[in-house]
């Protein structure tokens, strides 16, 4: 982090410091609920001050031939500031989060006026009428269960191979959120969303068209615990048998990445970035099956995803094919992806895990093969996903290049 970094962290640190001294009421919560809570002096404004970070330390080889070129590294995976509360009213709600780490700002290009990518979440909140709730700002969009888990809440050290290659993640817009019960128990929860469709912390306006999601969930056993169905683990041990299904199509109209709203540019006719940048613009549509299951400490959640363009293969304008920096065909990574994990707690403090991921590029069109990986993970919950260490051991067969061993080890803490 370099010093004017710094500089601006310290002074946020100091200001909500001050704001305290003035709050009618300054509660310091029990750990990992936050730094300290601040009520207005007219209770018209809360705010609770949040801090976490993770410290990873991994080591990898390559598989095919023995355990070779062996390679290792550490680093501040994540490390994170976040702020939510109501302002005027309890029914209008906030939420930030800013992202101090380099990989929480990597990203930075001429779209994001070439500037480290601090915010990850700035939304409003509001509550309007009944069970609706209109949400309005940057925040995570209704796709993928995984993604949509805060990273301080997995249950193993990251997200799957699914995720990296199939999330849509953050952008800019507005979600209608609504939720009802069919039964006294069965509750069903509906999102649609319609974002600018070009990621998180865009700033030059809309490349092509617009970016519409929507998705659908069921409960049919009642709610989770603790919203026990968007984290990892079973750590409030479920009682009774609970069930999340969840179905999420996103459409992203004239997108011009290769990834939908994520990926790179599809640039044409020779330019780049730094030049008058034309793109090649195809729809790309996602789908999302997943589900999620607890009881007794077990858990069990899987998830499928299928991308798909109008036409997936980029042209110029004189409709000659895109070729990368190496002379292959640009292409949107069109495929399906599938991941299975599951978990049991041996004790309220220590989890047994495993995921199997599958990646399946379409290879007529992206060139690329499958690939398949096997993960076993190992958590000790010190103070629930508020303070852990993880460790996992990832083989990943990848029929196109050379296979990987990776082993993981983190530490997580969330004030």
């Amino acid at each position: 982090m370099n010093l004017s970094v710094l500089q601006k962290v310290v002074t946020l640190i100091c200001v909500c410091t001050l704001l305290s001294v003035n709050a009618q009421e300054t509660n310091a919560p029990k750990f990992g609920k936050g730094l300290f809570n601040l009520v207005g002096k007219d209770s018209t404004w809360s705010m609770k001050v949040g801090l976490r970070f993770q410290t990873l330390a991994t080591s990898s080889w390559d598989a095919s031939n023995g355990l070779s070129n062996p390679a290792s590294s550490m680093m501040i995976r994540r490390s994170r500031l976040k702020f939510d509360g109501f302002a005027y009213s309890p029914k209008l709600k906030y939420k930030v989060e800013l992202g101090l780490s380099n990989r929480d700002q990597s990203g930075a290009s001429k779209y994001t006026s070439n500037a480290p990518r601090y915010i990850l979440d700035a939304v409003l909140k509001w509550n309007f009428s009944g069970n609706f709730v209109l949400w309005a700002g940057q925040t995570k969009l209704p796709g993928n269960r995984e993604r949509v888990i805060s990273s301080a809440n997995l249950q193993q050290v990251d997200r799957s191979l699914l995720n990296s290659r199939f999330t849509i993640d953050r952008d800019m817009g507005i979600q209608l959120r609504h939720k009802f019960n069919l039964t006294d128990k069965f509750v069903v929860k509906e999102i649609f969303s319609i974002a600018q469709g070009e990621g998180r912390n865009v700033t030059r306006g809309n490349q092509g068209g617009h970016q519409f999601t929507t998705r659908v969930e069921l409960f049919p056993f009642g709610k989770f615990a603790s919203k026990g169905d968007y984290k990892g683990s079973d750590l409030k041990f479920e009682k009774k048998p609970k069930l999340s299904l969840g179905v999420a199509y996103d459409f992203n109209n004239n997108a011009s990445k290769t990834r939908s709203n994520q990926g790179s540019y599809m640039y044409i006719n020779g330019t780049s970035e730094g030049s008058s940048a034309e793109f090649y613009q195809t729809n790309i549509s996602t789908l999302y099956i997943d589900a999620m299951y607890k009881h007794k400490g077990f858990s069990f959640m899987a998830e499928y995803a299928n991308r798909d363009a109008d036409d997936p293969f980029a042209k110029n304008s004189d409709n000659t094919a895109l070729l990368d920096s190496d002379g292959k065909q640009v292409t949107v990574q069109v495929g399906n992806g599938l991941n299975l994990q599951t978990g049991y707690l041996l004790t309220k403090k220590i989890e047994l895990s495993a995921r199997y991921t599958n990646i399946s590029y379409d290879r007529n069109i992206t060139g690329k093969g499958a690939e398949n990986q096997y993960t076993l993970g190992l958590s000790k919950y010190i103070a629930g996903h508020s303070l852990k260490v993880q460790t996992d051991l990832s083989y990943t067969d990848i029929g196109f290049k050379t296979n990987k061993l990776l082993f993981r080890l983190q530490v997580d803490i969330h004030f």
